[in-house]
């Protein structure tokens, strides 16, 4: 789709939802300073256009026992389109898998891993990554301390 222009009174609003997406739209309203109508058919508009891409909950990994976080750099022996784009639908597939971006350097993708602790990540990389037939190789880098996780973008 494509998309439209927005201004300054939209961004308003993006940000608004953005920090919170449980305000109804009488608060949003609120703090943007309009009436509900014009915002309602302004977040419809900017929930269309692809600006807004959904609404989640942000949940504490770490009281659900999935805090031990993996950066997993991924090499596959060979590149072309078809093993792409099986290897991103695998990844797709996998829960543990929060994160996969194609990257550029001497590996060709990035994956961010939520596990329980690292012999759970270990059976992960043996009994789930290690059976994508394309893996090449890998190497885990483990967080020891996140010192910033932004949910939103800085607009």
């Amino acid at each position: 789709m494509k998309n439209e222009q927005i201004d300054a009174t939209d961004l308003d609003i993006l940000r608004t939802v953005q920090q919170d997406g449980r305000l109804t739209i009488k608060e949003i309203a609120q703090r943007v300073n309009l009436s509900t109508t014009p915002v309602f058919e302004r977040l419809k508009r900017l929930e269309a256009s692809g600006y807004i891409r959904r609404y989640v909950a942000v949940l504490d990994a770490e009281k659900l026992g999935k805090g031990f976080v993996v950066f997993c750099r991924v090499k596959l022996r060979r590149m072309n389109g078809e093993i792409a784009r099986d290897f991103v639908q695998r990844v797709g597939e996998i829960p543990e898998v929060v994160e996969c971006y194609n990257i550029s350097g001497d590996y060709d993708y990035l994956l961010k891993i939520h596990a329980p602790d690292m012999r759970a990540y270990q059976e992960f990389l043996i009994n789930v990554l290690g059976g994508v037939e394309s893996l090449g190789s890998v190497e885990s880098s483990f967080v020891m301390a996140e010192v910033k996780h932004e949910h939103g973008i800085s607009i």
